[in-house]
């Protein structure tokens, strides 16, 4: 009873302890419903820093996402270093990295920790991560946007090589984090011609 408080107690701080009234119905909104509706990709970065804690709690989140056989083949690089965030927007222009970041996140996959007989499934796993992390920046007053690596094996070697990764770890992303400098417009991406029930 205790650790379901605890835990309870340790939702209620990440996400704010909050519902939120929807403006076209007044109907009180799940706040982890309202963070997935609402999260969208921030570019640019106020260039205040987030601390210590902010970086684990993210962290936190990204881990506790499923995978293959629980075999959690996930590794991270977290880059503060400001020259090093400004050789990566150098290297990989899409990463929006270089514009105020507070830090960067490297989302990868260890391939020695891989689900044997379907290995790619790795590629599944850290992508759920990284929404996580996504999701949890957005739900703790952070931008932040997913720019990819992998499938693009020349990005994938290059930051290998930038990182200074082993070859068993492959980046499947780059995820920068930070204060934003811009308020994106959410975006309404329902389609129900999208949606097919039993059957195509």
């Amino acid at each position: 009873m205790k650790r379901i408080l605890l835990f309870t107690l340790m939702a209620m701080l990440i996400t704010g302890c909050k519902t939120d009234k929807s403006a076209d119905n007044g109907q009180e909104q799940n706040t982890a419903i309202y963070t997935i509706l609402t999260r969208v990709s921030v570019r640019h970065f106020t260039g205040e820093k987030i601390s210590d804690e902010q970086v684990q709690t993210l962290l936190r989140c990204a881990m506790a996402a499923p995978s293959a056989v629980n075999k959690q083949p996930w590794a991270f690089v977290v880059v503060k270093d400001e020259a090093l965030l400004q050789r990566i927007g150098e290297t990989f222009p899409n990463s929006c990295c270089g514009r105020g970041e507070s830090c960067a996140f490297v989302l990868c996959g260890d391939l020695q920790k891989a689900f044997e007989p379907v290995p790619d499934f790795w590629v599944n796993d850290v992508s759920a991560a990284t929404e996580n992390l996504l999701l949890a920046a957005h739900a703790m007053g952070l931008g932040a946007v997913w720019t990819g690596l992998h499938p693009n094996m020349e990005r994938v070697k290059q930051a290998q090589e930038l990182f200074q990764m082993p070859e068993h770890i492959v980046p499947l992303c780059i995820v920068p984090v930070g204060v934003p400098a811009e308020q994106p417009e959410v975006k309404d991406k329902w389609n129900e011609s999208l949606i097919h029930y039993n059957v195509w």
